[in-house]
């Protein structure tokens, strides 16, 4: 079945294109940047662009823009649109882990920042495994934030490597244990 979402704003597309310019909208995308960063054709994104031009939730910018795309401030449910894709845009945790299992060994996953709101988090996402294959964990990483319409920063470690850091009580690892955080796999007792 349908993702409910999907079916209110019309295609996967057009849901993925909305999520990346309202999620990021101070900054400007030309299509084929919106094309990859939500991990689409170019053609279907330059469909989904037009379609939310022409409902007034995207505007090209000024000419010397040279066909850069940015949100509308001037829409009136701004706003209330980014609140929604905000509280609507969800991975589960089986997804995350199964996805980051493809990348080797998994000991560790802890989510943070944008994963629970705490803005001040060096990282969304650590990793801690043995065998980890960091072109896989790019990937997987580049398909959640093609769900989630932001970037994502994230560390991955080896288990060791992490053991080592926890007890020198290194700066990323203790700023990401003491703001808000899940651990949502932990076979090292974290």
């Amino acid at each position: 079945m349908t993702d409910p979402i999907v079916r209110l704003f019309g295609t996967p597309a057009r849901l993925k294109v909305l999520r990346l310019y309202l999620l990021n909208d101070a900054e400007a995308f030309s299509i084929p940047e919106a094309a990859g960063r939500s991990r689409i054709p170019k053609d279907v994104a330059r469909r989904a662009v037009a379609a939310l031009v022409g409902m007034k939730i995207l505007r090209r910018r000024a000419p010397r823009g040279g066909g850069l795309y940015t949100v509308d401030h001037r829409f009136v449910h701004r706003e209330a649109l980014k609140a929604f894709l905000r509280a609507t845009t969800t991975l589960t945790d089986a997804f995350i882990i199964r996805a980051l299992r493809r990348a080797g060994t998994l000991q560790l996953v802890i989510l943070s920042g944008l994963f629970t709101g705490a803005i001040e988090s060096q990282a969304d996402i650590v990793i801690v495994g043995d065998r980890l294959d960091e072109r896989t964990i790019t990937a997987t990483i580049r398909i959640f934030e093609a769900e989630l319409g932001k970037e994502l920063r994230y560390a991955s470690f080896g288990t060791e490597d992490f053991r080592y850091r926890l007890g020198v009580y290194d700066r990323l690892i203790r700023d990401v244990l003491d703001s808000p955080h899940r651990v949502i796999f932990d076979k090292i007792g974290v």
